[in-house]
Order: C-alpha cells, then structure tokens, then sequence
C-alpha cells in the first residue's frame, strides 16, 4: 500500500508560479511511474505528466508543455510539479498518483491504470 499527500497549492496571479510536491509513506515510489492529474469543477480528471521510474523520461500533455516540469528524487520518495507561466484555465485539484497497471508505461493517460492517489492540492490561478 502507497500513501500520497500533496502539498504546496495555493492562489496565485496569472504568469505566477507555483511547486507541488507529492510525499509517499509505505513503500518506495521508485517501482512506480508517476503521474499528475487535474480535475476542474464540473470537468473529469485531466491527465498533466508522467515520469519514468528513473526520472530520465517525462510525458506532458500539450496544455502544460514548455510550462510545467515534472521531477522525482526517490532517495526521497518524492515527486514534483513546477508550475510556471500559469494560466486561469490551470485553476483545478492537482493530484499525484502512482501507476499500478500491468503492461503500462510512460503513455498511460488514463486514470484507471494509477492505483495510488493522493487527496488533491487546490490551485487556483486568478487573471
């Protein structure tokens, strides 16, 4: 069992920054890939970025490319989201979650292959 806890939301203005950090407890992060989604009011869960066991290979969605970048120390057992240019449109619930899926990789974007999730972080950006 992998518990994850988000931290690091907040409000921020339109062009602003902010870091996520995603915090593992019971097993090592380091046998998963791990993932960011986003779920707007009233919209599904959004997939945002992958990242590979190592660290080494990173999949963004196209609305988040050139803006945002994943990150994982596993000494740690940790992963991060750096967020900047920020937009009102990246106003949702960020959530990290660990892949669990067999056959699955880098590409999974959808949700029913992560079996670990974290409460949710609220960003909110205002224009």
């Amino acid at each position: 069992q992998v518990q994850l806890v988000e931290s690091g939301g907040g409000l921020v203005q339109a062009g602003g920054s902010l870091r996520l950090a995603c915090a593992a407890a019971g097993r090592t992060l380091s046998s998963y890939f791990m993932a960011w989604f986003r779920q707007a009011p009233g919209k599904e869960r959004e997939f945002v970025v992958t990242i590979s066991r190592s660290g080494i290979s990173t999949y963004y969605s196209d609305s988040v490319k050139g803006r945002f970048t994943i990150s994982r120390d596993n000494a740690k057992n940790t992963v991060n989201l750096q967020m900047n240019s920020l937009k009102a449109e990246d106003t949702a619930v960020y959530y990290c979650a660990a892949n669990t899926a067999a056959n699955t990789g880098l590409y999974s974007r959808d949700v029913s292959s992560y079996g670990y999730w974290g409460q949710g972080t609220q960003v909110t950006v205002s224009s």
